[in-house]
């Protein structure tokens, strides 16, 4: 039996080289077509950019001013109300900021957004959405997947089963975090994906910070990483 030399195992395996290229671009539409299924409707929407601010400021001191709040200043609540783990009820408080209706569409907010009041018209404010639940993790999870507990899809897993992705190499939606804002009470489980399969989940950035992604930076030093590599290439 003669030696295979390098030359000849090169040249009998050139076309399973070539094979192995054509099933990876062969495989790339099926597997597009597989995650993202068949649409009942055509998505007008290419992309959704979602603000969402933790502790920010109260509905009616902003955008859902309360007129009986402020008839009702200092008094005891006239309906029960669920108590939360950190204090107790006390009596209502009516907001200290004046409001009144702006634009021609008379949306009604507080004086403490002079410079949004000024684009009423531009603004859509819906004062609809309730939650029965009291604490923030709670309060979170509605919010961001439209049931109080986790396991669920959060909405940014849904626009992207919903959508598509137009780059599998890229993450289907990104959280973007800065200053010292951490996760929201309930944490990561706000933006998971839920039941949806994983290329579904949120990749969390740090936009200003030093290390955006958190597992991007190796955990080891350079050296120790040069004497790895150096025996991989002896092997």
């Amino acid at each position: 039996m003669h030696p295979l030399t390098r030359r000849e195992l090169l040249r009998r395996c050139s076309l399973g080289f070539g094979g192995i290229a054509l099933s990876g671009l062969l495989s790339s539409p099926a597997f597009g077509a597989e995650t993202a299924g068949k649409r009942p409707l055509k998505a007008k929407a290419k992309n959704v950019i979602f603000c969402y601010m933790s502790g920010g400021v109260s509905h009616v001191d902003s955008f859902d001013p309360k007129a009986a709040l402020a008839k009702l200043h200092g008094k005891p609540m006239p309906v029960p109300v669920q108590r939360t783990v950190f204090n107790n009820n006390g009596n209502i408080m009516g907001s200290p900021w004046e409001a009144k209706r702006y634009g021609q569409s008379g949306i009604e907010m507080t004086n403490l957004f002079p410079q949004i009041a000024a684009c009423a018209d531009d603004l859509t404010v819906v004062r609809s959405m309730t939650s029965k639940v009291s604490e923030h993790a709670q309060g979170n999870y509605f919010f961001h997947t439209g049931f109080p507990f986790m396991g669920h899809p959060s909405a940014g897993a849904w626009m992207n089963y919903g959508l598509g992705s137009e780059n599998q190499n890229l993450p289907g939606f990104v959280v973007l975090q800065s200053g010292n804002a951490g996760v929201p009470h309930g944490g990561v489980g706000l933006f998971n994906n839920g039941y949806l399969p994983g290329q579904h989940q949120a990749s969390v950035i740090k936009a200003d910070g030093a290390l955006p992604l958190a597992n991007i930076k190796p955990g080891e030093a350079d050296a120790a990483q040069r004497r790895r590599l150096g025996f991989i290439n002896e092997v």
